[in-house]
């Protein structure tokens, strides 16, 4: 650590004017509110000498996060790669479509009891072995599918999709932490948009790309070898980018981003408690219901993805290269609402209106792709089904920094982890009811199943209270430490951004 330390560490603070570091971790830990934290905080900072600590914004911070972005879209194109063609794989393992279907869903059943040992894991190693980890498990899940190419070894295929569920345990929640550890202030709503970007782009390509590689042929030797094709693309891009990261990938830059960044780095670690930032976080009232309504919005994407393949060769039999298309546009469209959305927020903060607006489209979007499904037109469901994606797919991102805004200064990692946990609860729920009752009453059925409870999850995002912690944080430090006549800055030892103190 630089001697130009925070002076949250080492100023010297007048004990007439404020209370001592212990006192301020037991008024903390009583649950006191979060803007006197913040208040007691910049205090600290205020009055302690002047030194600051240089902060920097390096050009790698792109790299790292595109190949963030790699290794979570090699994961990602997993989760649906069976689903997309299900009844090619029912056909070759001679499974049921439920069993298929659980190809899909065991990677929102892993997530569940996992992400909370993952999500400490991130907070005491830091990114670095996170990555090391996800990466590791992915690519040894790729090679065991590489061996399991044979009617009777379904359970050799399920035990590699298992390692590959568990190595998106450890991605899901990392596209925050990375924007806050390693971009600036006005970039961190856009560098978690790119981070997200690559998990959609991988769904994108799981829904472009196996029904290409693997075409619905009679001859099951033929079959075998188109299935073998694709798990040995997907073995050697996954070892090509475990490669990467075990000789590139960097925890964090030499010095800060951001002010918020340069004064974490000076707090000890014995200070943060996992277990303690869990339990604000569920007392948390506007957090909790955010969480509710990110299950809704995101379970019911997990749910369309899953079932798309059902649902259009229904309607269009035949047409498994079109289904997964449709998946594509869906994504796509998704991908450049998400972005769109990232930059909106860095300019305008309107978290809550932006948030509400998205959810109440992905509603309306849901019931315009359900009610022109069987029609019998399919560029009508391309239409449908991208507007459907740049709002539902688009929400995910929203939802994030939504997050991370109400529970500033808490991790990163943590509120990302809790509102992914609920996505994959519901994405279990709603995809197994929604089967269930497309088996028995249709795909219409089904898909009004989903606008129901995409409008509940408009109605209560209305009644989040917007509650933006950071923009407390930003305003409070601006008014405790004068700008820079002549540069506009802010010295480093006030907290601007979104990183738990």
């Amino acid at each position: 650590m630089s001697s130009g330390k925070s002076s949250l560490v080492d100023g010297e603070i007048n004990d007439n004017e404020n209370v001592s570091d212990l006192e301020k971790n037991k008024m903390m830990s009583a649950g006191d509110s979060e803007e006197v934290r913040l208040e007691n905080n910049i205090q600290l900072n205020r009055n302690g000498d002047d030194t600051t600590k240089t902060i920097k914004l390096y050009k790698r911070r792109w790299f790292i996060v595109l190949l963030f972005g790699s290794y979570s879209l090699c994961n990602s194109f997993q989760w649906i790669q069976y689903g997309i063609i299900n009844n090619i794989f029912m056909r070759f393992y001679g499974v049921e479509s439920f069993t298929i279907d659980w190809m899909s869903m065991i990677y929102m059943l892993t997530y569940i009891p996992f992400i909370f040992p993952v999500t400490w894991l991130l907070d005491k190693k830091g990114l670095r072995i996170i990555a090391l980890v996800a990466t590791a498990m992915n690519c040894a899940g790729t090679w065991i599918k590489v061996t399991s190419v044979r009617p009777d070894l379904f359970a050799v295929t399920m035990l590699g999709q298992f390692c590959c569920s568990l190595a998106q345990v450890f991605i899901l929640g990392m596209p925050s932490k990375i924007a806050s550890v390693w971009f600036g202030s006005e970039e961190v709503s856009t560098a978690c948009s790119i981070g997200v970007f690559g998990n959609q782009l991988g769904i994108a390509i799981g829904f472009l790309v196996p029904p290409i590689l693997v075409p619905n042929v009679e001859d099951m030797d033929q079959l075998a070898y188109h299935i073998s094709i694709m798990f040995y693309i997907t073995a050697g891009v996954a070892t090509l980018l475990f490669l990467l990261v075990v000789i590139v990938f960097q925890e964090r830059p030499e010095l800060p981003p951001t002010q918020a960044q340069a004064t974490a780095r000076c707090i000890p670690p014995e200070q943060y408690s996992y277990t303690a930032s869990i339990l604000r976080l569920l007392r948390n009232k506007p957090f909790l219901l955010l969480i509710l309504t990110y299950g809704l919005n995101v379970g019911c994407f997990y749910a369309v993805g899953t079932l798309l393949n059902r649902m259009i060769i229904e309607h269009y039999p035949g047409e498994e290269l079109n289904a997964g298309r449709i998946g594509l546009t869906i994504v796509i469209a998704g991908m450049v609402g998400s972005l769109i959305c990232g930059i909106w927020l860095d300019r305008t903060k309107t978290y809550k209106q932006t948030t509400l607006a998205v959810y109440l489209m992905s509603f309306v979007g849901m019931l315009v792709y359900a009610f022109t499904l069987s029609l019998g037109h399919l560029w009508v469901v391309f239409l449908t089904a991208g507007a459907l994606g740049f709002f539902m797919t688009g929400y995910l991102p929203l939802g994030f920094e939504f997050g991370v805004e109400l529970t500033y200064p808490e991790c990163e990692g943590t509120s990302s982890g809790l509102l992914n946990c609920s996505a994959q609860v519901f994405g279990i729920i709603f995809t197994i009811c929604q089967g269930k009752i497309i088996d028995n009453y249709g795909t219409l059925a089904g898909n009004i199943f989903l606008c129901v409870f995409l409008f509940i999850g408009s109605v209560l995002t209305g009644f989040i209270k917007s509650d933006l912690q950071r923009q407390k944080a930003n305003q409070l430090a601006k008014a405790a430490v004068p700008s820079d006549p002549e540069d506009g800055t802010l010295p480093a030892s006030a907290v601007l951004d979104g990183t738990r103190f």
